[in-house]
């Protein structure tokens, strides 16, 4: 495997490394620059600013424009940055070849380190290559945990995908489903594929697969509800990302239908769904937690040569369950985007 050349001590982070990563201010920021300006407009950052040299890394995510998901990753990343004295270039292309560029063009601004998703590896894997000939540290989020390791990446922060999708199947096997409908809105995304095919092998009622166009919500919308009228026998709908999940709200009252709705990933406008009770639970994976800890792992290594899970193991950020039960305690957050 060709990893990047490294400190002698190969060790996991220090036991003070992991507590001030766990010590996360839960606010969000929005600049896009970190640093000074970033933790006076995070309101009030309260973990304090490093006094390291300035160095700059770039964060390059697979995100749709508008998600509020990846808009939370963000808040995270700027709140480490502001933390550490970084100045984070944040970009963003769904598109892989296209991301794939904008990580070449963090190589050739000679950044400091790169935080990067792999939603689809195989394209992505010459670039990545390329940053470690040059000396670069990268550092995987969100997506990717079954290759990071495979291309060279320092360390990876995330969920476990297929078994979140199990541990989904597993609970709705509790409500009485026996007819799920799994939602996809990026076909072949690696994340998405896996959060599906992971439910389908422990709910033990019948599972059909759905693609929709996930940056068009009035076709997500649409095709859902179409695919509600065709089969009325379909109990349960499994959407993959919280606007997915409010927009099947609408579908399911728009076709008649007596399916209930659960979902991965949470926004304030999915925990108040939860709370009303037209969803019935979230798989959290804690996006802003990735955020922060991606850019804190570069500037751990940078500065003291930690490797986060030891440069063997992944760091893992979910799944846990967001339901009625527990809503209220994440609801502040999510009231301020980091959660």
């Amino acid at each position: 495997m060709n990893r990047m050349s490294r400190p002698r001590s190969r060790r996991a982070v220090s036991v003070a490394a992991v507590a001030a990563a766990a010590a996360l201010v839960l606010a969000g920021c929005s600049s896009g620059s970190g640093g000074k300006q970033a933790e006076e407009e995070a309101g009030n950052v309260s973990a304090g600013q490093a006094d390291t040299p300035r160095m700059t890394i770039a964060m390059v995510t697979h995100a749709p424009s508008g998600d509020t998901f990846w808009d939370t990753i963000r808040k995270g990343a700027e709140a480490a940055a502001a933390k550490d004295n970084i100045k984070l270039i944040y970009s963003n292309d769904e598109t892989a070849g296209d991301q794939a560029n904008l990580v070449q063009n963090a190589i050739d601004q000679k950044v400091d380190g790169i935080a990067v998703t792999l939603a689809k590896p195989d394209a992505m894997k010459a670039v990545v290559a390329q940053a470690e000939k040059a000396g670069i540290p990268v550092v995987g989020l969100n997506a990717g945990l079954g290759v990071w390791k495979q291309q060279g990446l320092l360390s990876f922060f995330g969920q476990d995908e297929s078994v979140s999708g199990q541990a989904l199947g597993d609970k709705i096997n509790g409500t009485g489903a026996k007819h799920a409908l799994c939602v996809i809105q990026a076909q072949g995304d690696v994340n998405l594929e896996e959060r599906c095919a992971g439910m389908k092998k422990t709910f033990s009622g019948k599972t059909d697969i759905l693609y929709v166009n996930g940056t068009d919500m009035p076709s997500v919308k649409s095709t859902i509800t179409a695919k509600l009228k065709q089969d009325s026998s379909i109990d349960e709908v499994v959407t993959l990302g919280a606007p997915i999940a409010l927009t099947a709200v609408q579908s399911v009252s728009d076709a008649g239908s007596s399916a209930k709705i659960a979902t991965f990933d949470l926004n304030k406008d999915l925990v108040s769904a939860i709370e009303k009770g037209s969803i019935q639970f979230a798989v959290d994976q804690q996006p802003y937690l990735q955020g922060y800890l991606a850019v804190d792992s570069l500037w751990l290594y940078k500065t003291n040569g930690n490797f986060s899970g030891g440069g063997e193991q992944p760091v893992l950020t979910g799944p846990a369950f967001v339901d009625k039960t527990n809503v209220a305690s994440v609801a502040e957050f999510a009231a301020k985007g980091t959660r």
